[in-house]
């Protein structure tokens, strides 16, 4: 078999291990058995993986079979407080086998788990899955991975059988946790201020299906906004010609009237709006939008 994102040369076949089987564990095991390696399976509550099996998985007995089976383990579950309580007894089984915890959690308790494993002195490998289970195995996916530079050096190449994207952050292994909290920060933001924009037009009796092609336009802006603002900001440089903060609070001041005119919930514009007025108290209403982060702090 070859894996959705193959390319000329082909990782010879390894031996993987996956702990944990829910939607997205599911979906790491398939894309591992479709790039052609001996994958085994198991899962703290019985029921699951029937489908991975029928395509060739090896269901293991116990937690510890399922480690003694494979040269590469990668857990996936619900919390790295869960990760770290299945794991605790396997020390002397994870000897010798690399790690990879691929279970979402914020960047503190992720360094809680490498604590953990650097006092066992077990090769780890922390990650954070950035994709729906849809795109996992396929060029569109992407995950992050810190830690251990030798175990992410011996299995790069198996690791892109869970996609292209996969990028190797450095030593901390807090920092693939930290790219996924800043990226959902950005992605739950814009989800709500997409939400709010439906129901704001709504209470003009404009159906979102109506306003949502034009919606593209701001997307299409994005790509240049995000590396402007980027840049801006390790540089420190908010140079607001082309649109300054007080011209745009003042916009962001209109679309608050406008949504406590129609009754609708206004909490997230209230928070922009505070923010802006601390960064131009701070003196940077002159300055692009970018200043804005003088007054969040961090």
């Amino acid at each position: 078999m070859t894996s959705k994102n193959s390319s000329s040369i082909e990782p010879a076949p390894a031996t993987v291990t996956v702990i944990g089987l829910g939607a997205m564990g599911q979906a790491l095991a398939g894309a591992f058995l479709e790039a052609g390696h001996r994958t085994t399976i198991w899962n703290r509550s019985p029921g699951k993986g029937e489908e991975l099996v029928a395509r060739g998985a090896v269901r293991a007995g116990s937690v510890e079979e399922a480690v003694g089976a494979s040269e590469l383990v990668v857990v996936c579950v619900v919390d790295h407080e869960a990760s770290r309580q299945i794991l605790a007894p396997l020390t002397g089984a994870l000897a010798g086998r690399v790690l990879v915890d691929l279970t979402s959690d914020t960047p503190d308790s992720v360094r809680t788990s490498a604590a953990w494993a650097d006092a066992h002195a077990l090769d780890y490998l922390a990650g954070a899955v950035m994709v729906p289970i849809e795109v996992i195995g396929g060029p569109e996916a992407l995950i992050f991975y810190a830690g251990s530079q030798s175990a992410y050096d011996r299995y790069e190449a198996v690791l892109k059988a869970l996609g292209a994207g996969a990028p190797f952050l450095g030593p901390d292994h807090g920092l693939a946790a930290a790219y996924d909290m800043a990226m959902l920060d950005f992605f739950y933001g814009s989800m709500a201020g997409l939400v709010h924009a439906f129901a704001l037009a709504g209470a003009e009796n404009i159906p979102a299906a109506a306003i949502a092609p034009y919606l593209r336009t701001i997307v299409n802006i994005l790509p240049p906004i995000v590396a402007g603002t980027a840049a801006d900001i390790d540089a420190k440089d908010y140079n607001g010609a082309g649109a300054n903060l007080a011209m745009m609070t003042a916009g962001v001041d209109h679309v608050l009237h406008s949504s406590r005119s129609r009754g609708l919930d206004s909490a997230q514009l209230e928070a922009i709006k505070a923010v802006c007025d601390r960064a131009i108290a701070k003196g940077h209403g002159v300055d692009s939008w970018a200043s804005t982060v003088e007054a969040i702090g961090g």
